[in-house]
C-alpha cells in the first residue's frame, strides 16, 4: 500500500534527481504517514500533482472520510508539486493549509488534484481539489509552502538526512 510504482514525472525532472543519484520515486512519496494511509500518487509534474487515497481506514467515527485524512493528501500533492517547482536545490515547508469540506464519502477512493496558484522564488502555492469516485467535490484545499535554499546541499540529500 502506498508504492510509487507507477508515477508519472516529466523527463527533465527524472534526469536532474537522477544525475545526483536519487531515487525520484521515493524523494517525492506520500512518506510515512501517506503510505500509512494508503496514499498513492498517480502523476507528479511542477503544473499537476494527482494522487489517490482510499476512505476505509481513513473515516471518523460516523463512518465518513476524516476531514484530517482529506488534509494529509492535500498537503501531500501540494507539497510535492511544490518541492518540483522549487528544484533540486530548494526544499518545500508547509506553512499554510486550509481546507473546506463540502460532502462526506462513505467508501471507494477519493483523488486529488494539486495545481499551482502561485508560484515563485521563495513561496508556491496549490489549489487540491479531492473528488469521489463520482466526481463530487469532497474538500477543496489550498497549501503555501516556503521554499528555503539549501545552503550547498541539494533538496534530495536533505531529505535523505
Amino acid at each position: 500500500m502506498g508504492e510509487q510504482q507507477h508515477v508519472k514525472f516529466p523527463q527533465e525532472v527524472i534526469d536532474e534527481y537522477a544525475a545526483l543519484g536519487v531515487d525520484l520515486r521515493a524523494l517525492f512519496s506520500a512518506g510515512h504517514l501517506g503510505n500509512r494511509m494508503g496514499v498513492q500518487i498517480l502523476e507528479a509534474s511542477a503544473e499537476r500533482v494527482v494522487g489517490t487515497m482510499p476512505v476505509e481506514g481513513n473515516t471518523q467515527p460516523y463512518g465518513l472520510l476524516h476531514g484530517g485524512a482529506s488534509a494529509v493528501l492535500a498537503e501531500t500533492l501540494g507539497s510535492v508539486g511544490s518541492m518540483l517547482h522549487g528544484g533540486s536545490s530548494k526544499i518545500a515547508v508547509g506553512v499554510d493549509l486550509n481546507c473546506t469540506h463540502h460532502r462526506g464519502a462513505r467508501s471507494g477512493l477519493v483523488t486529488g488534484v494539486a495545481t499551482p496558484v502561485h508560484r515563485g522564488r521563495s513561496t508556491a502555492t496549490y489549489e487540491i481539489v479531492i473528488s469521489d469516485e463520482e466526481g463530487r467535490r469532497v474538500c477543496t484545499a489550498r497549501l503555501t509552502c516556503l521554499l528555503r535554499d539549501l545552503d550547498g546541499t541539494t533538496a534530495a540529500s536533505a531529505v535523505q538526512a
